[in-house]
């Protein structure tokens, strides 16, 4: 495994870069592993060295990771200036809707053709996605291309303004739930019980509209690391990043619990029997 130090860029080394389009559209995505593919979404502000050490535990858990490049700049470490001023523009963005009333992201289209793409490369029963932070709730709308049977939800902080909203068109909303039922579908999601960008409320909307197909749970926010890098210091400013920036690296820790959590869904629903079917049933 690549590492960087904690302080330092991560220079991504140990993953191919490839620029994948779709609809017109091209976005460089990096990829290591092999077997089922698994979408690995960065949080603000962009692909962090604590955000390509998580998805290198995925891959290393027998997986192959496809972590897409969606704002700010690859493998560098998340300062104030940097992170304030990714935050700024991607709020204004077209391919994002960071506000209440503005329904379900565009770029979810281009994220569910990569993860058509993954999966005919992988092959597999389907493809897991990770949404963290601001690409949170993008791991339950991605649950509209057949592909993707294993969403994970980090800490979801859109709408910044609406901390009981989904970030969803009530026609994607009504689709989903659909879907979870035909398929027979679970979505698992984290977040830091003195979060305040992803509240109870958040969660509680999650199960209002899943029910038990959501399974939301809950980690003090004791348990977060107390010096976590600029961004999340000094902007975030509570604790937020569960299996990231305020992850701690220690056997039997809670945050460490979680990821080990999160990789034990994805081998439960991406892997492959003898005869060929994934264990979620498809």
């Amino acid at each position: 495994m690549t590492r960087c130090e904690a302080d330092s860029d991560d220079p991504l080394t140990d993953f191919l870069r490839r620029e994948m389009a779709f609809s017109g559209v091209s976005k460089a995505v990096h990829v290591a592993g092999a077997g089922s593919a698994v979408i690995v979404m960065p949080e603000m502000p962009g692909i962090s060295p604590d955000v390509a050490r998580f998805a290198r535990w995925v891959r290393d858990a027998g997986f192959t990771v496809y972590m897409p490049s969606l704002f700010g700049t690859d493998g560098a470490f998340p300062t104030v200036d940097l992170g304030t001023s990714v935050v700024k523009r991607a709020c204004v963005s077209k391919e994002f809707r960071a506000f209440a009333g503005g329904g379900t992201s565009p770029v979810v289209n281009w994220l569910r053709a990569l993860a058509r793409r993954a999966h005919d490369e992988c092959g597999g029963p389907g493809v897991g996605v990770v949404g963290m932070c601001f690409t949170g709730n993008f791991a339950l709308t991605m649950t509209l291309e057949p592909a993707v049977i294993a969403p994970v939800v980090n800490h979801p902080s859109l709408p910044l303004d609406d901390p009981a909203g989904l970030e969803l068109s009530p026609a994607d909303a009504a689709a989903i739930r659909e879907r979870f039922e035909r398929d027979d579908l679970r979505a698992l999601g984290y977040r830091f019980d003195s979060d305040r960008w992803c509240t109870g409320q958040r969660f509680a909307a999650y199960a209002a509209l899943l029910g038990e197909r959501f399974d939301g749970r809950v980690v003090s926010g004791a348990a977060a690391k107390t010096a976590p890098p600029p961004f999340f210091r000094d902007i975030v400013g509570t604790p937020h990043s569960v299996v990231t920036a305020h992850l701690v690296n220690e056997e039997g820790h809670p945050t460490i619990r979680a990821r080990d959590e999160i990789i034990t869904f994805l081998l439960s629903r991406l892997a492959v029997d003898p005869g060929g079917r994934g264990s979620s049933g498809r």
